[in-house]
C-alpha cells in the first residue's frame, strides 16, 4: 500500500531547518534585452563590392570584378533578413555587370595581376 505524502503548498511558509536554500537569496532571471551585435561585415563588403565593381569597369580589370563579385556574395551571406536588402541587390548587381562588361570588351581569359 503506498501511503499519500502531502507537500507543503508554495503559498505556505513552511521552512524546513534542514534545507539549504535561502529564500532572501533567491534572484529571478531577468532575460537581457536584445543585444544586437551591430556587424559591420556586410556594410564593408558592399562598399568595397561597389569600389571592385567601379573599377573593374572603368580600368577594366577582370580581377577586380571578380574580386566584386567575391565581396558581393560575402556580404549577401552576411546580412540580416531584416534589412533592407535593395543595397545588397544593386552590390551583386554591379558587379555582375562589371563582370559582364569586362568579357564582352575582352572575351580572353583573365591573366593574372602579377
Amino acid at each position: 500500500m503506498s501511503q499519500a505524502v502531502s507537500l507543503p503548498s508554495p503559498s505556505s511558509q513552511f521552512i524546513n531547518p534542514a534545507d539549504p536554500r535561502r529564500p532572501a537569496r533567491i534572484v529571478r532571471y531577468k532575460a537581457a534585452g536584445e543585444g544586437v551585435v551591430d556587424d559591420p561585415t556586410p556594410d564593408y563588403m558592399n562598399l568595397l563590392g561597389m569600389l571592385f565593381s567601379m573599377a573593374g569597369l572603368m580600368f577594366k580589370w577582370k580581377w577586380s570584378s571578380w574580386a566584386a563579385v567575391y565581396c558581393a556574395f560575402i556580404g549577401f551571406a552576411n546580412s540580416r533578413a531584416s534589412e533592407d536588402s535593395k543595397q545588397t541587390l544593386s552590390s551583386f548587381m554591379l558587379s555582375v555587370s562589371a563582370v559582364v562588361m569586362s568579357y564582352l570588351q575582352n572575351p580572353q581569359p583573365m591573366t593574372p595581376p602579377w
